[in-house]
């Protein structure tokens, strides 16, 4: 399936869409560092990476119209700067927003389907308007604008419209842990099927839980067995300890897998060995809002700020309270890139890179979901002709 990519940073939902078995034609990329970091690893012949068509571009200088009826999926990742906790929260006057440009990227190339996302934050009150500006913008791409108009009075147009949509549109909220990421990082999707191919698109399921891993550590005991450790004292929060209390007296298992941990994650990978970005890095330390991730839980969302590298949440915290940098290597798995995927740039630079990356695993399994939609379409096409 063909598939095209904007804003594909250092590869995270790139990956996810490769592995999901999606083709990519072409993948733009500005940041001169993420660009690079692919570039490497492509050189290297890394599985995936070795055939993505990275091009260092300015989205907004790409003509789409070139790749019409040429794309089953448009995937992408628009700057979340304007929308973040940590930013200044412009929004759409911000000129970082990048929504109009993937809204274009739509609108010229047509594809059977699209799939974006962002922070949280833009589902929340202060940007539920525009994120409903998205949607009804996206159902409607060749819609435009019209000259000062404001974003408020199109998106009454839009929903006041009697034109068909061209497409249909969803969004949800999900936590990457739910969906087997060792991160609980929270982002809104933005999933879209053409109105021609008769699907309108559902949310995607969570496939892991909490309630899961809280079984296999507390009940069954099976966690700390597969790791070769003794049982830990339960969580200090009242509230796990009820909830675990609560999961003994169930009869079966709660359903689906468990949360992935970062101890699940990083085993095997011993302590920092200064090989394959596998490096220790000084300078550690806990402080108020920033206690890093404890082992037996999935990562705290990796951070790309100033908070994150190098002030101090990316971090693994262990039981005695002690606390130390991710590695690289450490880092890149939470993502769910490979361990012969490198990172040439400073660990500052790298570090950032990859809290910016959406978690392949997670990327995969949106991927997924709507690669099953569109195949059943596809199939509900092909059973009626031949009727």
């Amino acid at each position: 399936m063909r598939s095209a990519e904007l804003f594909s940073g250092c590869g995270g939902l790139a990956l996810g869409m490769s592995r999901a078995g999606f083709e990519h034609v072409l993948m733009v990329e500005y940041d001169d560092d993420a660009v690079a970091t692919v570039e490497h690893n492509k050189a290297k012949q890394v599985s995936h990476i070795r055939d993505w068509p990275i091009q260092k571009k300015d989205v907004r200088d790409i003509d789409w119209t070139s790749y019409e009826g040429q794309l089953v999926l448009l995937s992408g990742g628009p700057p979340c700067q304007p929308f973040g906790i940590g930013g200044k929260k412009k929004g759409h006057k911000d000129v970082r927003d990048m929504w109009p440009e993937a809204i274009r990227a739509v609108r010229e190339a047509q594809p059977d389907g699209f799939l974006f996302e962002n922070v949280r934050n833009l589902a929340g009150p202060r940007f539920r308007a525009y994120l409903d500006w998205i949607v009804q913008h996206l159902r409607h791409p060749a819609d435009t604008r019209r000259s000062r108009e404001s974003h408020a009075a199109h998106l009454t147009r839009l929903r006041l419209s009697a034109k068909p949509a061209d497409y249909e549109v969803t969004w949800q909220v999900v936590n990457a842990a739910d969906f087997g990421a060792p991160q609980i990082r929270y982002r809104v999707f933005v999933m879209g099927l053409a109105t021609s191919l008769g699907f309108t698109p559902v949310p995607a399921l969570p496939t892991h839980s909490r309630d899961r891993l809280l079984w296999n550590q507390y009940v069954t005991g099976e966690y700390w067995k597969r790791h070769r450790m003794k049982v830990l004292k339960e969580p200090d929060d009242r509230r796990d300890r009820v909830r675990i209390a609560q999961l003994r007296q169930l009869k079966t298992p709660p359903a689906g897998r468990p949360w992935i941990t970062v101890r699940d994650a990083i085993s095997g990978l011993g302590e920092p060995s200064g090989l394959n970005n596998h490096i220790f890095q000084d300078g550690a330390r806990s402080y108020k809002g920033h206690t890093g991730s404890p082992l037996d839980m999935p990562a705290k969302a990796l951070k790309a700020g100033d908070h994150g590298v190098p002030g101090g949440e990316n971090m693994i915290r262990y039981a005695d309270g002690s606390v130390r940098y991710f590695t690289l290597r450490e880092a890149a798995r939470l993502v769910g890139l490979p361990d012969d995927y490198e990172f040439t740039r400073s660990w500052t630079e790298s570090m950032r890179q990859l809290g910016n990356a959406v978690p392949a695993q997670v990327g995969e399994a949106a991927a997924r979901h709507l690669r099953m939609q569109i195949e059943a379409a596809w199939y509900k096409r092909a059973a009626q002709a031949a009727a």
